[in-house]
């Protein structure tokens, strides 16, 4: 698995899937928001399996 998340794209995975994962415990306290762990675990290790498959990379040095 190559690295293939750049960034400010895993900055705001990590914040967006805290922000949804909040709405379990605040909010309307609905389990939709376990959503939110597909961005977390994204931005955590750096690699979207859908950006290959549509031919993205936001990653600038295709580290891995």
């Amino acid at each position: 698995m190559k690295a293939n998340v750049g960034g400010i794209d895993r900055i705001l995975r990590i914040v967006v899937g805290l922000a949804l994962l909040a709405v379990v415990f605040v909010g309307p306290q609905t389990y939709w928001g376990l959503i939110g762990l597909v961005p977390l675990a994204t931005g955590a290790i750096g690699f979207c399996p859908l950006y290959p498959l549509l031919g993205l990379n936001t990653c600038g040095s295709g580290k891995s």
